[in-house]
């Protein structure tokens, strides 16, 4: 993550009023009808900056909705006309990217399948060249920082320099609570190797389900995102897409208005004094922990020994399944999530077999 991205900093955006930035839309483009109802109700709100729409839907299995086409683009246009609204739609090749601005579409997203195809964002890329306008990459859908690194680079290096990150969460083949995992820890990361660059949050793919669309909102904006992409539907039990993850305007209002705004910084000094020491003693506690696990691969490297005078392998799976439930079992009665103590404890056990393994294979 060395490399640096040359970029304008979002409050030069122009449609940009403040934080959080916020892009809605229906998640599909379905008719005028529905796509001016939205948008009028959108701008009643006095709250939203961009309108966003599926033109191009890319679907999963053949024989669902795949969106209106170059017809939809039409409609975005109109809209900007007559209600003045910024307007933004996904691409995935040069050829959308060629109509999109042929129709003065403002914002261009990168969607999670795409932004994981170099390939695809190389085509992107070159049809952006020389071009002035703003693109933001979603990450990819498997949770690899590199290659979400390298699709935003590839579109900055064609000389787009209004580019941002939407964090949309990452597929998982287990079921969980989310439609998607946030792992929160990737943007985290991604803010802070890269606090130039604007990034926003896209609860609607995360979340799946529009009940979850406020905490996932408050939290992005408590990690200080930049922004919001959130999918609104004028009548969502109709939509033909995702139409449990949408909300109505006046449900997006609602919301918009409970988000509390905190900032990074403070000059209050009592603030200032408190938040240090409480650091300092995070400091020491980290300090422990890695003492302690310095221990416990020593121990490790000890069983390591022990297998191999016996001829034993390393892995033990009905001994990690008696860790794994007994630490679940303690963890959530100290109040740490589930998925924390599984996370932990898989990295731990990784780096105990490393240690056995470097032990079992001394000369």
């Amino acid at each position: 993550m060395e490399n640096k991205f040359e970029i304008n900093p979002i409050n030069r955006w122009k449609f940009y009023k403040g934080r959080p930035l916020t892009i809605a839309g229906p998640c599909s483009a379905e008719s005028e009808e529905q796509m001016f109802k939205t948008a009028r109700e959108l701008v009643s709100l006095n709250r939203v900056d961009i309108f966003r729409a599926g033109i191009w839907k890319p679907r999963t299995r053949p024989g669902a909705f795949e969106g209106v086409g170059r017809e939809g683009l039409v409609w975005l246009r109109d809209i900007k006309r007559e209600l003045g609204l910024p307007v933004a739609t996904e691409v995935a090749n040069s050829s959308h990217v060629n109509d999109a601005l042929k129709f003065g579409v403002d914002v261009l997203w990168i969607g999670a399948r795409t932004s994981a195809n170099p390939f695809a964002m190389q085509e992107i890329a070159d049809a952006l060249a020389g071009v002035e306008t703003t693109v933001l990459v979603k990450n990819p859908v498997n949770p690899d920082p590199e290659l979400w690194i390298g699709a935003l680079e590839r579109i900055n290096k064609a000389g787009i320099k209004n580019i941002g990150a939407i964090h949309r969460g990452f597929s998982a083949y287990e079921k969980t609570l989310y439609r998607n995992q946030p792992k929160w820890q990737i943007p985290i990361e991604m803010k802070t190797n890269f606090p130039e660059l604007p990034l926003i949050c896209d609860p609607s793919h995360i979340g799946g389900a529009r009940e979850f669309i406020y905490e996932i909102s408050q939290r992005s904006m408590d990690l200080n995102f930049d922004g919001l992409m959130i999918e609104t539907h004028c009548d969502p039990s109709c939509a033909l897409s995702d139409k449990n993850q949408q909300l109505t305007p006046e449900a997006l209002g609602a919301i918009l208005s409970k988000l509390v705004l905190r900032t990074p910084t403070s000059d209050n000094t009592s603030f200032v004094e408190i938040l240090a020491d409480l650091r300092s003693q995070i400091d020491i506690y980290d300090d422990q922990i890695l003492d302690i696990l310095e221990q416990r691969m020593k121990v490790a490297e000890a069983i390591g020994r022990v297998k191999k005078e016996n001829n034993i392998t390393i892995l033990q799976t009905n001994r990690w399944e008696e860790i794994i439930k007994g630490a679940l079992k303690k963890g959530l009665a100290k109040g740490l999530s589930e998925e924390f103590i599984d996370l932990l404890f898989k990295a731990v056990h990784q780096e105990s077999i490393n240690h056995q393994n470097s032990v079992m294979n001394e000369p």
